[in-house]
């Protein structure tokens, strides 16, 4: 079901996580299809209504966004993508998969947390708003 998203995607993904994030944090088609021209960044969606972006660099990844319409939260679309977009950049020589989050996000927290990810550090006033971003880091191996 989730599938690879190339630079021809970048309007729905944008569209995608337009809808998931307010104003201030949306990332527009120009944006996404920058990003995927980029060495290493890939991106997968799940037609049920979910993106996740990413990038590979030597032996660590790094989830760049992820996004679900709201009216599909909760039925494992996240989960889904996060454990694709592992499987992705383990294949592509990753040995860690690493997020950003932002502290006040208790659902997205508790949703890594449950997804093997671990905190491993913070970044202060890293958001628009004001907020700290906590860093999180999930080991992969050949069989994540």
């Amino acid at each position: 079901m989730i599938q690879p998203a190339g630079i021809a995607y970048a309007p729905a993904l944008a569209e995608i996580h337009a809808a998931a994030f307010p104003p201030g944090a949306r990332w527009g088609a120009d944006a996404m299809r920058l990003q995927l021209e980029l060495p290493g960044v890939f991106a997968l969606v799940d037609p049920r209504g979910g993106m996740v972006l990413a990038r590979v660099a030597a032996d660590d990844a790094e989830i760049l966004t992820l996004a679900v319409l709201p009216a599909q939260r909760r039925q494992g679309i996240a989960r889904a993508l996060l454990t694709a977009a592992g499987e992705r950049a383990a294949a592509d020589g990753a040995t860690a998969l690493f997020l950003e989050v932002a502290l006040r996000n208790e659902a997205a927290h508790a949703l890594y947390v449950a997804c093997g990810f671990a905190p491993v550090g913070r970044r202060r006033r890293y958001y628009a708003d004001g907020d700290d971003a906590l860093v999180m880091r999930r080991p992969l191996n050949a069989n994540t």
